[in-house]
């Protein structure tokens, strides 16, 4: 199995429909295993799951266990050689999957990789390659004072066309080894929503590892 993409839902049935959509046209090609595991949802999430996406796997929670745990349920039974972490409220584009795959496969030592992120309106999203937020870093971000000394909450190092080293990836996409994501113990699950992502880059980053921004594909 090349990939298992792992997606956490919450009440975001039409959502997940586009995202999952998306996910089979990126998929062609390669070996690619879909886990959704839902936090016990109020709409039809399940329901829908099952009927339009029967090769999903579901793992459907009996309460919300949060984003972290969750998580680590999907990659517990994930088979793929990468997992993706990847929000459900997101859509891949046709390449995103064979470009990232390609790229992640070069690096010897790779930690998390994350790509160009592009919200509702067609903006670029500025969380898409990140510094670690330092008090420092927060205090300039706070204040509006960005350069490539200054600005590392959002990486201005690299601009949003430029491929390279970062700190820290969104939890929106996150594409690392499943062996490498095991021997980091995978999200802290002290961590319910929100945080998580920068403890695992951290994590990454401690274990020798390197985080990428790849910007040579787009994810809304």
């Amino acid at each position: 199995m090349d990939l298992s993409v792992i997606i956490v839902s919450y009440n975001v049935q039409f959502f997940l429909e586009q995202c999952l959509l998306s996910i089979q046209d990126a998929s062609k090609g390669l070996k690619v295993e879909v886990i959704v595991i839902d936090n016990n949802s109020a709409d039809d999430t399940c329901e829908n799951i099952k009927s339009k996406f029967p090769l999903v796997s579901l793992i459907s929670n009996k309460k919300n266990v949060g984003f972290s745990k969750a998580n680590n349920q999907g990659v517990k039974i994930a088979s793929g050689e990468f997992v993706l972490i990847l929000n459900p409220d997101t859509i891949v584009a046709e390449d995103t999957f064979a470009k990232i795959l390609n790229f992640a496969k070069e690096k010897q030592n790779l930690g998390v990789l994350g790509v160009k992120l592009i919200d509702g309106a067609g903006n670029f999203a500025p969380e898409s390659k990140r510094g670690i937020p330092t008090p420092l870093a927060s205090f300039y971000k706070l204040f509006g004072i960005s350069g490539k000394r200054t600005g590392k909450y959002y990486a201005t190092h690299l601009t949003e066309d430029e491929t390279g080293v970062v700190e820290v990836c969104s939890g929106a996409f996150m594409l690392l080894k499943r062996a490498t994501f095991n021997e980091v113990k995978g999200f802290n699950e002290a961590y319910f929503m929100y945080g998580e992502d920068i403890d695992l880059s951290i994590k990454l980053l401690n274990s020798g590892c390197q985080n990428y921004y790849f910007s040579n594909t787009q994810v809304i």
